[in-house]
C-alpha cells in the first residue's frame, strides 16, 4: 500500500513537472501539431486534403481576423483571467432549464483543449482542461495566447490555424484578408466542419455580417 501511495505521489509530482515544462517550451517554440489534427488524421488517413497547416507569427494576422475571432468567440478575452464566470454561469442556468446544451469556453479554454488534451466531454477532460488554462493565463500572454489559438483552431474539414484557412477559403495569405472575409472564416468556428466560410450559407451570412458589426463597435485590440 505504501508504494502505490509512493508511486502516484511520485506520478503526481512529475506529471506537473512535465505539464509546465510543455507550457513554458510552448510559450517560445511554434505549434506545429496537436492531439486534434492527429485524430482527425487517424479517422481519414487515405484523404490526402486533411491536415492543411501552416503556422504564422501573429505579426502576419491582420487585426481584422484577431478582433473577428474575439467577438465570435469571447468578447471579454482581454479582461478575464482564462474563465468567463458570467457566461459560465448563464450556461448552467439554461442547461438546467432543459434547454438546449450552451457552453461558455473562452478562448483561452479552446486553445487549451487544442493544444494539451483531445476532444472529449468527460468531467476529467474538463478538469484537465481547466488545469492548463490557469498555465497558459499564467506563464503565456494574451497576445501568445491568440496566436497560439489562431494557428490551431480548426477552421475547415481538416484545416487548422489563420493561414491555412486563408488559403483554402480564399486562396489568399491571411495577411489579404478583408475585414468580411475574417468575419466568415470567425463565423463557422462553432462548427468548422459542418459550415463554409465561402460561399456563405444564410445562417453563415448572417453571423459575419453580425460579426462585422461587433468589430465597428470594438475598437483597437488592446494587449
Amino acid at each position: 500500500m505504501k508504494k502505490l501511495l509512493r508511486f502516484c505521489v511520485k506520478l503526481f509530482f512529475w506529471s506537473i513537472i512535465f505539464s509546465v515544462g510543455l507550457v513554458v517550451l510552448f510559450k517560445f517554440v511554434s505549434v506545429f501539431v496537436t492531439p486534434l489534427m492527429v485524430i482527425r488524421y487517424i479517422e481519414n488517413p487515405s484523404e490526402k486534403k486533411l491536415w492543411k497547416h501552416n503556422w504564422i507569427s501573429i505579426e502576419k494576422m491582420p487585426k481584422n481576423i484577431q478582433i473577428a475571432v474575439i467577438c465570435s468567440e469571447d468578447q471579454k478575452f482581454t479582461k478575464h483571467s482564462g474563465f468567463d464566470i458570467e457566461a459560465i454561469e448563464k450556461a448552467y442556468e439554461q442547461n438546467k432549464k432543459g434547454k438546449r446544451l450552451k457552453g461558455a469556453s473562452t478562448i483561452s479554454q479552446q486553445t487549451a483543449k487544442n493544444v494539451f488534451l483531445w476532444p472529449s466531454r468527460s468531467w476529467f477532460r474538463k478538469g484537465l482542461e481547466t488545469y492548463f488554462t490557469f498555465l497558459i493565463e499564467t506563464i503565456w500572454s494574451k497576445e501568445r495566447i491568440l496566436e497560439v489559438y489562431l494557428n490551431s483552431i480548426e477552421m475547415g474539414n481538416g484545416v487548422y490555424g489563420i493561414e491555412a484557412a486563408a488559403i483554402y477559403w480564399y486562396n489568399k495569405p491571411a495577411q489579404k484578408l478583408t475585414v468580411y472575409e475574417a468575419a466568415a472564416i470567425a463565423s463557422i468556428l462553432p462548427n468548422p466542419r459542418k459550415y463554409r466560410a465561402n460561399p456563405a450559407s444564410a445562417y453563415i451570412q448572417k453571423r459575419k455580417e453580425w460579426i462585422v458589426n461587433q468589430i465597428k463597435f470594438y475598437g483597437p485590440l488592446n494587449f
